[in-house]
């Protein structure tokens, strides 16, 4: 699935050829990204990870979980965060994409340090 979504995303060149599935399978990217950025990923920032996916996607628990581990996936397979921001872009209106960088930064301060 998420090699399908890479080069969905890989190839997409407008806003009709993704999914609503990729664009939250991008923000879960985002999100782990965003936690692996300080070379610290732990327990409790995977914890709000699945609470903000939760949150955003009206997802239990499993599910939010399973949504973020396939967000862990991909980042882990992708060549930049480009691929996911334009997918983000063209998929999530900009008030919701202001919501998505509020997030980001709940993920970002987890751990209670600003990192560089």
């Amino acid at each position: 699935m998420v090699s399908g979504f890479l080069r969905r995303l890989l190839m997409s060149t407008g806003h009709a050829e993704l999914q609503p599935e990729d664009a939250r399978l991008a923000i879960a990217s985002v999100l782990v990204m965003a936690a692996r950025a300080d070379g610290k990923y732990d327990a409790p920032e995977a914890a709000i990870i699945d609470r903000v996916l939760g949150k955003r996607f009206a997802l239990n628990a499993e599910l939010a979980r399973g949504l973020r581990e396939q967000g862990e996936e991909a980042e882990a397979e992708a060549i930049d965060i480009y691929q996911f921001t334009k997918a983000i872009k063209e998929a999530i209106p900009l008030d919701d994409r202001i919501a998505i960088i509020e997030e980001l930064w709940g993920v970002v301060l987890a751990d209670g340090e600003r990192d560089p």
